[in-house]
C-alpha cells in the first residue's frame, strides 16, 4: 500500500481518536468536579458513594469498564443494541473513567486552599456558591493544571483501548494495516500521529498554565 493511502486511512482513523478524546473531556471533568463536590461533601452517605464509586474506577481496568458499559443492557436488562451504540458506551466508559482521576485531583486543589479564603469571601458577602465560582475554582484550577495535563496526555493513548469494542479509531486501524500488508510501517506512523497530537495537547496545557501565571504574582 502507498504511503499517502496508508496516512489517508490513519487520518479517518485519527478523527475517531479526536472524537473519543473531546468527547470525554466535555464530560469528565464537570463530572469530575461533581464528584469531587460529592467526596467532600459532610454529608457521610454521599461521601462514602463517591469514595467507593472513586475507588471502583481506579481499581479495574478502563478496558473492563468498556465491555461492562457496552454489554450490562444485554445481560441485565435483555436490551439488544445496534452496533451504534459501541460509540456511545465508549464515550461513557471514558467519561466515568476519567471523571474519577480528575475528582482526586480536583478534590485534592480544593482541600489546598487555605480555610482563611472561605471566611474572607463570607466577610465580603459572597454566598457559598459564589465563593466557590469567584474565589476558590480559579485557584484550584492553578494548582491542579499540571496534573490534569498529565491525565489528558493519558487520555490521547488511552483513546487505542476502544478497540475492544471494535471501534476505528486510529490504533485499531493502524493494526489492521499492519496486518494486511505484513509490515509495521503503519504502526510506526500511527505512533507518530500520537506523538504529534501530544505534543499539541502538552502546548496548549502550558499556553493555560501561562495564562494563570498572575496568581503567582
Amino acid at each position: 500500500m502507498l504511503l499517502s493511502k496508508i496516512i489517508e486511512e490513519l487520518m479517518w482513523g485519527m478523527c475517531t481518536s479526536i472524537e473519543i478524546f473531546l468527547l470525554t473531556l466535555l464530560f469528565s471533568i464537570p463530572l469530575g468536579l461533581l464528584v469531587a463536590a460529592g467526596r467532600i461533601s459532610s454529608f457521610k452517605p454521599l461521601r462514602w458513594l463517591m469514595k467507593a464509586y472513586i475507588s471502583i474506577m481506579r481499581g479495574t481496568p478502563l478496558m473492563l469498564q468498556l465491555i461492562v458499559v457496552f454489554f450490562s443492557p444485554y445481560y441485565i436488562f435483555g436490551i439488544s443494541l445496534s452496533s451504534e451504540f459501541r460509540m456511545i458506551a465508549v464515550i461513557i466508559a471514558f467519561t466515568i473513567n476519567y471523571a474519577a482521576y480528575f475528582a482526586e485531583i480536583f478534590r485534592g486543589g480544593i482541600e489546598s486552599i487555605p480555610k482563611g479564603q472561605y471566611e474572607a469571601a463570607q466577610v465580603l458577602g459572597y454566598s457559598r456558591l459564589e465563593t466557590f465560582f469567584i474565589v476558590i475554582l480559579p485557584q484550584v484550577v492553578k494548582i491542579v493544571l499540571p496534573s490534569i495535563t498529565n491525565e489528558v496526555i493519558t487520555l490521547v493513548k488511552d483513546t487505542s483501548l476502544s478497540f475492544v469494542l471494535a471501534i476505528p479509531e486510529m490504533f485499531t486501524v493502524a493494526k489492521q494495516i499492519a496486518a494486511a500488508e505484513a509490515s509495521i510501517s503503519a504502526l510506526l506512523i500511527a505512533g507518530v500521529f500520537y506523538y504529534v497530537f501530544n505534543g499539541i495537547v502538552a502546548f496548549i496545557m502550558e499556553h493555560f498554565e501561562a495564562r494563570l501565571d498572575y496568581y503567582d504574582t
